[in-house]
């Protein structure tokens, strides 16, 4: 039991910390913890406090060992089955009014403390009153299980991610409900002993997928603090090289002007084409240090209300001179008006398209969608392209790398700057490919963070019209 207390409590702190401001996760660390706080009530009575009157230790030491114990295991027993409920309806939000969203969380809780006040208090044997408990307990975790199972996942990418919550989450869940309310309402006591067995599976999924895939958003973390760091260090580094080379460079044009002039006037045909060479030279490198700086500069953000399906549209149109026979499919939900930097994102956007563009070498389909979700609105540019393999779309967001070999004017820079302007709007950059299967990128603005307002029909037609 020590490990499953160790266990889910490292759990808990991984899932809290990743982001403390979601409510998903607010609630399923708390599902956690208050699992880890009946691993800590079983350690305390099977070893701490066996191991103290052994000891020797003092009668107020071991009472107080004891009300710890107590605690531990009501906080297990009555908050198992409420953070998961809560959990479950933050995860596939109900409809309901603000008011009603606001008391949920109470009205949840007059099971709890009705239990608390009128039911005989903590004993070793009966630490609740298991044949009342079960009656809303039960119901409480049957219902959280389905909310989370009918869930539905409109992106392709995130399904994975849903999985992996079924997989840690609902199997110890309800092997605990089993375990912890319906059998001992019927009379067989302490057969919370093989929960063991089950948490442990689920903590080795967790962490394989914590690594492998990421989990409710903490691998994305981590490679956000290495991407970040990488993106600082080559805004410094091209910074320093910026300054360093182009006043060499701007030293070369002007003494080459000059020597221009001369064989001119000189009448020195193979000089004047030695020193049209050593400008070409000049001119190559200076557009070459300002296409990087370019991609590399801090971003200030400009922001200011945009029509984000209107956006797209202009977007686009830039690209469809070079589309070819590519077939271009959009898909809108249209009347969104959002508070982003409309020069970044276009730009952002262009890079995506242009990578997906030149991927399918003038043969394939591009769709190009906005759909939404309750809290975000997301952008997919999908190509049926060559796809890449999962060591290659592993880097990809890495300054400098690329996938396109031969080509001296690709940086590898537009994935990491469009991932640049997404954490400048507090948003994602998520990415799928299989190679032969193309490539789809997600653009994810959370609604709260760029303060999207969806327009009524007759505004939008009259926002087109004004363009």
């Amino acid at each position: 039991m020590l490990f499953v207390l160790i266990a889910l409590w490292a759990i808990a702190a991984i899932i809290w910390l990743s982001d403390r401001r979601s409510s998903v996760n607010h609630w399923l660390g708390a599902v956690a913890f208050t699992g880890g706080a009946g691993a800590l009530a079983a350690v305390l009575d099977m070893q701490w406090l066996p191991a103290a009157a052994e000891a020797g230790m003092n009668q107020v030491a071991q009472q107080l060992l004891y009300r710890l114990q107590a605690v531990s295991s009501l906080v297990s027993y009555y908050g198992l089955p409420y953070s998961f409920v809560l959990f479950a309806n933050a995860y596939r939000p109900v409809r309901m009014t603000k008011r009603m969203q606001t008391l949920m969380p109470f009205l949840l809780l007059i099971p709890i403390v009705l239990c608390i006040v009128f039911t005989p208090f903590y004993t070793t044997v009966y630490p609740i009153s298991f044949k009342i408990v079960v009656w809303w307990a039960v119901p409480y975790i049957l219902y959280g299980a389905v909310q989370i199972l009918l869930k539905q996942q409109l992106l392709a990418s995130f399904s994975r991610t849903h999985w992996i919550i079924c997989s840690v989450v609902l199997p110890p869940v309800v092997f605990s409900m089993v375990m912890n309310y319906v059998l001992p309402s019927l009379g067989m006591l302490r057969m919370w002993v093989y929960n063991t067995w089950t948490v442990g599976l689920s903590v080795t999924v967790f962490v394989i997928a914590l690594f492998t895939y990421g989990f409710m958003g903490v691998r994305v973390n981590i490679d956000r603090r290495r991407y970040d760091s990488t993106l600082r260090a080559v805004t410094s580094g091209t910074a320093i090289l910026n300054h360093a080379i182009k006043n060499d460079a701007g030293k070369m044009r002007l003494f080459s002007e000059k020597m221009k002039a001369y064989a001119i006037a000189t009448d020195q045909q193979e000089l004047l084409a030695d020193i049209e060479t050593v400008l070409g030279a000049s001119r190559h490198m200076q557009e070459m240090l300002q296409r990087v700086h370019r991609r590399t500069e801090d971003l200030v953000l400009r922001v200011e209300p945009t029509d984000m399906a209107l956006l797209i549209e202009r977007t686009l149109k830039g690209y469809e001179p070079i589309l070819g026979p590519i077939k271009l499919s959009t898909l809108f939900s249209p009347g969104w008006v959002c508070r982003i930097d409309p020069a970044q994102v276009s730009e952002a956007l262009g890079n995506i398209v242009a990578n997906a563009v030149e991927a399918m070498k003038g043969n394939g389909e591009l769709l190009v969608q906005l759909s939404e979700t309750k809290r975000e609105l997301i952008v997919e540019v999908r190509d049926t392209g060559p796809g890449m393999s999962k060591r290659e779309a592993a880097k990809v967001l890495e300054p400098f790398y690329t996938t396109k070999s031969g080509s001296d004017i690709n940086f590898g820079l537009g994935l990491p700057y469009a991932y640049h302007v997404m954490r400048k709007h507090k948003g994602m950059l998520n990415l799928r490919s299989k190679p032969e299967a193309g490539t789809s990128v997600y653009l994810i603005f959370p609604k709260r963070a760029i303060q999207a307002e969806r327009m009524s029909i007759v505004q939008a037609e009259r926002s087109v019209i004004y363009e």
